[in-house]
């Protein structure tokens, strides 16, 4: 009797094992999502705001206090209270994966709340007191085949940020090649989305919405954008980078 119970559960052991291992890029893209700190992994739980790993005026001059303040405890805050509120109405029990990977099945607030959401988890950890300059190890030799070099990888994120008409975000992720694509999404969309135009697993994102910046640049993106390559963490990119499955 034992032996038997031993053998069904190895059965589930290994049937769950491969199940898992047939989820491919979507388990390493399921890995970024709870990296940024918001996955809802409790799918009957409300989903909360994460704090700020640093404090609000942690970014100065870059990025100023109130900015942050607003930016995490107002709009972000506003994505997490928007959503549970979307949640609840729709009566849906999903994950913060869920609701990313499958945008198209659900109502705009869904997608808008979820997206933005996600997307803030995720900005929050890229950028770092004290960050910036080149990149090394991993991160900068994936850089370095895909666009050449750090200046030439500059210049082509700074493009996707400025390019973005009105709201939105630049992003750096990883295709369905392995390799690493510059791109950018409206409103808060992210290439994790089904129905993104632009689809990889995000390693780096910049939001280039005007709240983002507006109290300290006003309609000076450009000087933001800028800016911001002084916060970027790159070992938190170079972490995303591994768990995207780059090699």
């Amino acid at each position: 009797m034992n032996d038997s119970n031993n053998s069904r559960r190895d059965f589930l052991r290994k049937s769950s094992f491969l199940a898992l291992a047939g989820l491919g890029t979507q388990l390493f893209s399921s890995s970024i999502l709870k990296a940024a700190g918001g996955s809802g992994l409790n799918s009957h739980a409300e989903f909360t705001l994460p704090p700020l790993p640093y404090a609000y005026d942690a970014l100065e001059p870059h990025i100023d206090k109130m900015t942050m303040e607003i930016h995490h405890d107002k709009h972000h805050m506003a994505y997490v209270t928007n959503l549970n509120k979307a949640v609840a109405e729709g009566n849906i029990h999903a994950t913060l994966e869920e609701l990313i990977f499958n945008a198209s099945k659900y109502s705009m607030p869904v997608r808008n709340n979820a997206g933005g959401h996600w997307n803030h988890s995720f900005f929050w950890k890229i950028m770092k007191p004290g960050g910036g300059g080149v990149p090394s190890g991993k991160i900068a030799e994936a850089i370095n085949a895909s666009f050449v070099s750090f200046d030439e990888f500059k210049t082509k994120f700074n493009d996707a940020a400025m390019k973005r008409f009105g709201s939105g975000w630049a992003w750096l992720a990883v295709d369905a090649n392995g390799k690493l694509a510059i791109g950018s999404t409206p409103n808060q969309d992210n290439p994790l989305m089904d129905v993104s135009d632009f689809k990889g697993t995000p390693i780096m994102g910049i939001d280039v919405w005007e709240h983002a910046y507006y109290l300290k640049y006003q309609n000076k993106r450009a000087d933001y954008v800028g800016a911001w390559w002084n916060l970027v963490n790159w070992e938190e990119v170079a972490a995303n980078l591994n768990l995207a499955g780059k090699k």
